[in-house]
């Protein structure tokens, strides 16, 4: 292996270092003993740097290793509040790569579980609102863990629906409210109580869609009707009266049709 050579060279370079002092001391003319001084402190000097490497090196894989150990566990972590399958390892790689992909799926599982609570918050938003117009009750969901796919699928499904509803009372309201004004003006009748006049306002986003008013929007409609029809029949029979009276007092037909337009 490339790392074996390298590592060869190494102590080859060692050994030519050391038999150039060997040369360089004997030029010198430095006596046995302090070469054998000089010679410990090269050895103690190289001694230290290599326990250093060592311990360095020593020291990344233990941090590899708890790193592994705290990766094993979020996952653990993760996998129950995802609802999702442990997550299995392939043992035969080395430290480094497993670390990696510990690592790398635990950066998968906390994205998925943002964007789920993200998901979670804008619908709960989504939900209050529609509920706040529509008077209904809030979608039960266990908002203290991570929902699951389903509970996020369901969730949707309902406030779709909501949407739709609102949409349908709406449309329901808007024409009846057109209805009651022109009945009203029909009727000269000035609204007389809040809920009429909160029909009538300009302001159609403040009406509240609830079953109830939707219910009581018709009642009022059928009221109105009910008034103008009854105003017609009068006015029919009203009219009736006078024609008869007009044939008994044999009034004149161009009389009768200046009369005619009220």
């Amino acid at each position: 292996a490339l790392s074996e050579v390298l590592a060869a060279e190494a102590v080859c370079c060692l050994n030519r270092a050391m038999a150039t002092l060997r040369d360089i001391w004997e030029e010198i003319g430095i006596p046995e003993e302090q070469r054998l001084e000089r010679t410990d402190a090269v050895r103690k000097h190289i001694k230290s740097l290599l326990d250093m490497m060592v311990a360095e090196e020593e020291s990344l894989k233990e941090r590899l290793l708890k790193s592994i150990v705290l990766c094993r566990k979020e996952l653990d972590t993760l996998c129950r509040e995802l609802q999702l399958g442990p997550f299995e390892t392939e043992e035969e790689c080395t430290i480094l790569q497993m670390e990696k992909n510990l690592r790398t799926h635990v950066e998968v599982l906390q994205k998925q579980k943002r964007d789920r609570k993200q998901e979670l918050k804008a619908l709960q938003e989504q939900d209050r609102d529609l509920c706040d117009i529509l008077c209904t009750a809030l979608f039960s969901i266990d908002t203290g863990s991570v929902p699951s796919l389903e509970d996020l699928d369901r969730y949707r499904r309902h406030v779709a629906s909501l949407n739709t509803l609102k949409e349908q009372r709406r449309e329901e309201f808007v024409t009846n409210k057109r209805q009651i004004i022109l009945l009203m003006e029909e009727l000269d009748h000035t609204p007389d109580t809040s809920f009429e006049r909160d029909v009538v306002c300009e302001d159609e986003e403040a009406f509240c869609l609830s079953k109830d008013n939707i219910v009581a929007l018709q009642n009022l409609l059928q009221q109105l009707e009910a008034r103008r029809a009854l105003n017609e029949a009068v006015c029919a029979e009203l009219r009736a009266r006078i024609a008869a009276l007009w044939e008994r007092l044999q009034v004149p037909e161009e009389e009768r049709e200046s009369s005619a337009v009220h």
